[in-house]
């Protein structure tokens, strides 16, 4: 911060202080004005409101004068009349009479002896719930016969100790609108009389136009609670008010007094206004010396702001001399300061490069052991199950070659088989690791592969753990290696069945699903999503982060390869998809393949064809001597004239030499300039009688050729033969 600035953050923190106080001290003064305000508006307000009561006492006067004249005691009405009407003439109010029942013997503004009219105060009302001898006052009523707004006053006659009648005297409100107007308030404030129910009887301000109006809901709640108090609110003209109320104890009504909310609040307001100009001035005055006196103070510091910039950008700095003692200090220390700087750096320079190099070697080595650590374990482990394969081979051979049993050889023969199935499966495993085999890909159904592979997967789980299907109706098509779907099903139910030794639930679904964005580097689109979740034990942090290395296990050496969890990530990305792994220590473990939806139509299964069905010569290609050897027998003995070639050159020139043929068996890996993919393309634009059939162990590239059978080694000689048939 500044040094100008700090000067003025001592201003402010005395004069802040300061006004904070004076502040306390108005609103301290605010709060007692106001409270000394309201007191008197709420006595002005039950002053009204005696006014209003004894302004009915002097009517009740009146009306008991009235009842205790002789006419009166000794019923003689017409005479109750006359004087009545003496009394109070039709255009100040009227006089009635009642019998015991409510209904009118005389009305002074009728002519004495009319039908009575129906009266429209609610007097009689009050008089069952006051009683008898009571007194009683009406709320507003709107007068049928003077045809206008009265309020009355009803006592009880008695003759004697005997309840003769009652006698009522009804007011026009004209005459109780000047008591409110005569009392000498501001133009601004409006007095306001109302009866029980709200209704407006008199007002000091625009009587005509607000009688028989009700207030607002919230004075009515107000004045309802409490005979006397404060409601802020609006008046019925819209102007914001504090209302200040009071009710007559004798009428039940309410006077009110309101009074703008601007009036109540202006002197507040002025002390205000000029205690925070005072404060103003003055905080401009101690800012603008503040400032003068900093300008002075602060050019020094601004030149050591400089200077350190300059520092910063590693320029040279030279000393300065300002006046100050304690600036010139500082500049001849960061001049000091440059010069080293400058040294230092080009000798650190030096030693960063050599460790930064050195870092780099280092790395570069960490990488080449750590791939070589993950080839060696994987070349272990294949070089393990292989001789495994081999040394059952091999006995099994040395066997048959000892014996002439038949029995024997086939048995011998039967373990061979099943060592090559072994093989096959391992090499299925490590072809996962590879790129997608197109000779294995068929669109199908996921849930048909589910379903033919249910009856294994139960049997390779325990009794004491329960699976729980979830497979949606109507799942989409998926282009894949069903075999190798079926190994990875496999592959995470054993991987489950271990992570549960104690039983448990496996919940196994199938959805079909459509992902709106990228997640986890699938792009946006359809897939179906197959999940395996679990209850068992999960898997450690350190753990799930390598459980997709191939031969990485925490099984024992018999109870596992390492090869499950990689060869299902391996099958899921392969067909364009993933395989996610979540996972906790005591929560379980969920894989979730998610695979893209097919293009194509489900295939339709392949049936074991036989050598009956197919005819002609055949071409048989493959660069290995041994299966050369072998299939070229295989194809004699069923029935073929078969002619072989070690290398696409070889048969593409005995093709061109005439050579009768009428199916090409072809291996697709081969050296020479042509391979099995080239063979098959010359023969299908020149020669395209012929049909093509390819084999392969393994290829990277992709092979889309229409009429081209695909095998993928190794194949039955059944699966050849429809092939050849087809």
């Amino acid at each position: 911060m500044r040094i100008r600035n700090r000067l003025l953050l001592l201003i402010l923190s005395i004069l802040v202080p300061a006004f904070a106080i004076a502040s306390v001290a108005v609103w301290y003064v605010y709060k007692e004005q106001r409270a000394a305000d309201v007191a008197g508006m709420q006595e002005a307000a039950r002053a009204l409101a005696l006014l209003a009561d004894r302004e009915l006492q002097t009517k009740e006067a009146v009306l008991r004068t009235l009842a205790a004249s002789p006419a009166m005691q000794a019923g003689d009405l017409a005479a109750v009349y006359r004087h009545a009407r003496a009394l109070m003439p039709p255009a100040d109010g009227t006089i009635v009479v009642h019998d015991l029942a409510g209904r009118q013997l005389f009305n002074t503004r009728q002519p004495y002896g009319s039908p009575p009219a129906q009266g429209r105060s609610n007097l009689m009302t009050l008089r069952q719930a006051a009683g008898p001898h009571a007194t009683v006052v009406s709320d507003l009523f709107h007068a049928p016969v003077g045809k206008r707004y009265d309020v009355a006053l009803q006592i009880p006659v008695f003759v004697g100790d005997a309840l003769r009648c009652y006698l009522s005297m009804g007011m026009t409100v004209e005459r109780i609108a000047p008591l409110l107007g005569q009392q000498g308030v501001p133009a601004n404030w409006v007095v306001s009389l109302l009866d029980r129910r709200g209704s407006v009887i008199a007002r000091s301000r625009d009587a005509s136009r607000y009688i028989g109006r009700q207030v607002s809901p919230g004075l009515r709640a107000s004045i309802a609670a409490s005979p006397a108090g404060m409601h802020q609110g609006v008046r019925l003209d819209g102007t914001p008010t504090f209302a200040f109320y009071s009710r007559a104890p004798m009428s039940g009504w309410t006077v009110v007094m309101s009074v703008p909310v601007a009036e109540m609040r202006r002197p507040a307001f002025v002390a205000a206004a000029g205690l925070g100009l005072l404060v103003t001035v003055v905080l401009l005055l101690a800012v603008g010396a503040a400032r003068v006196y900093a300008r002075g103070t602060a050019a020094p510091i601004e030149q050591l702001r400089l200077a350190a910039e300059r520092l910063g950008r590693d320029e040279p700095v030279a000393p300065f001399a300002s006046g100050v003692a304690e600036a010139d200090a500082v500049s001849a220390a960061l001049a000091d300061a440059s010069a080293r700087i400058r040294d230092s750096k080009a000798h650190l320079e030096r030693r960063v490069a050599a460790a930064v190099a050195a870092a780099e070697r280092a790395q570069r080595a960490l990488l080449q052991g750590q791939k070589l650590e993950a080839l060696g374990r994987l070349t272990a482990g294949i070089a393990h199950d292989f001789n495994n394969i081999l040394q059952t081979l091999s006995g099994a051979l040395q066997l048959i070659g000892l014996t002439d049993d038949r029995a024997r050889v086939q048995a011998l023969a039967a373990t061979c088989q099943k060592a090559i199935g072994r093989a096959t499966t391992l090499t299925g495993q490590m072809r996962a690791f590879g790129t997608v085999q197109d000779a294995r890909l068929e669109t199908i159904q996921p849930d048909l592969v589910l379903e033919s592979t249910l009856p294994m997967l139960r049997s390779a789980l325990p009794g004491t753990v329960q699976v729980e299907l979830d497979v949606a109706p109507g799942l989409w098509p998926v282009t894949i290696d069903p075999l190798q779907l079926e190994l990875a099903l496999l592959n995470l139910v054993i991987n489950a069945r271990d992570a549960m030794p104690d039983g448990g639930r496996l919940h196994l679904a199938m959805h079909n699903e459509q992902l709106v964005e990228d997640t986890q580097g699938l792009a946006p689109g359809p897939y179906v999503r197959i999940e395996l979740r679990d209850n068992g034990t999960g898997m450690a942090p350190e753990t799930l982060a390598r459980a997709l290395e191939p031969f990485f296990t925490t099984k024992p050496l018999d109870k596992g390869t390492g090869l499950g969890l990689p060869q299902a990530y391996a099958f899921a990305t392969q067909s364009g998809g993933t395989l996610t792994l979540q996972s906790a220590l005591g929560a379980g473990t969920t894989a979730t393949i998610r695979l893209p939806r097919g293009a194509g139509e489900n295939a339709a299964p392949e049936g074991a064809g036989t050598a009956g069905g197919a005819t002609g010569p055949v071409l048989f290609v493959d660069d290995d001597p041994l299966v050369r050897a072998t299939m070229v027998e295989a194809l004699t003995v069923a029935g073929f004239d078969v002619t072989a070639a070690a290398s696409g050159d070889e048969a593409l020139a005995r093709l061109e030499a005439g050579c009768p043929v009428r199916h090409v068996v072809s291996d697709i890996v081969m050296p020479g300039t042509l391979d099995g993919v080239g063979l098959a393309k010359v023969v299908a634009e020149r020669f395209p009688g012929i049909r093509v059939v390819l084999a392969t162990g393994h290829t990277e590239r992709r092979v889309s050729l229409p009429g081209v059978r695909l095998l993928a080694k190794p194949y039955d000689l059944a699966q050849l033969f429809a092939a050849l048939e087809a």
